[in-house]
């Protein structure tokens, strides 16, 4: 895959640095001398470009007309737009990202601005810390659908209500789907007749807004109780 990457900050040298241990053809664009030296011992030097990244010559140089995706992460939200839709509507770009520094900004990184990807980084770190703080003991894997599914893991809890129960016999969520367990080590495939146990360890994909209910199955009643009378002091 080609990427240009506009912006040499943390960010920016990071991605591009993850995409070329994964064999992609990377050019980051950054013009600040200090930020440029510092790309210059993180990075090849073929995969520099010294200029301004709303300028269509260093864009040029950067070979962003035959880019298969665009992300442009500076510290500026008026230049990651300008930057966005420049690579959408003149070089035809499929994948425009833009980062949002300032999160009132975010109404303004849509299609019609040229960012197909909005990574507004504050408003995620604000919906981790407040999940986080919901979700008790389970654990995300990992997300699908830009958020929307979750791979989740959590720990039967003695008492709770899906212990000494089969399968298809518990209440889940509608969006909820059993994909393993495990059990001393042992991996097990959840089907109807498996009854599962104490300590077990539940891995189900969940649609956010269920996890609550997903949770509840897997929690003794009055350990949960107690940990939300905690939490409401």
């Amino acid at each position: 895959m080609r990427v240009v990457i506009v912006g040499g900050g943390k960010v920016g040298s990071y991605l591009a640095a993850l995409l070329l241990e994964g064999q992609h053809e990377v050019h980051i664009v950054e013009n600040r001398p200090q930020v440029l030296s510092r790309l210059h011992r993180e990075l090849p030097t073929e995969a520099i470009v010294d200029g301004d990244g709303l300028r269509r010559e260093t864009l040029d140089l950067a070979h962003a007309d035959r880019a298969d995706v665009l992300v442009t992460v500076t510290g500026d939200d008026e230049v990651n737009l300008a930057i966005a839709l420049m690579a959408k509507t003149v070089y035809k770009i499929p994948r425009v990202i833009g980062r949002i520094n300032n999160p009132r900004n975010a109404w303004l990184f849509t299609p019609e601005m040229g960012v197909d990807v909005a990574v507004n980084q504050t408003d995620l770190l604000a919906k981790l810390i407040v999940e986080e703080m919901s979700l008790g003991d389970m654990m995300i894997l990992l997300r699908l659908r830009k958020g929307e599914i979750s791979l989740v893991t959590e720990k039967l809890e003695p008492g709770a209500p899906a212990e000494g129960k089969r399968v298809a016999d518990l209440p889940l969520p509608q969006d909820c789907l059993l994909v393993g367990a495990i059990r001393e080590g042992d991996i097990l495939v959840p089907r109807g007749d498996t009854v599962l146990q104490a300590h077990d360890e539940i891995l189900a994909l969940v649609r956010t807004g269920s996890h609550t209910a997903f949770r509840n199955l897997l929690a003794n009643p009055t350990r949960a109780e107690a940990v939300e009378a905690e939490a409401e002091d």
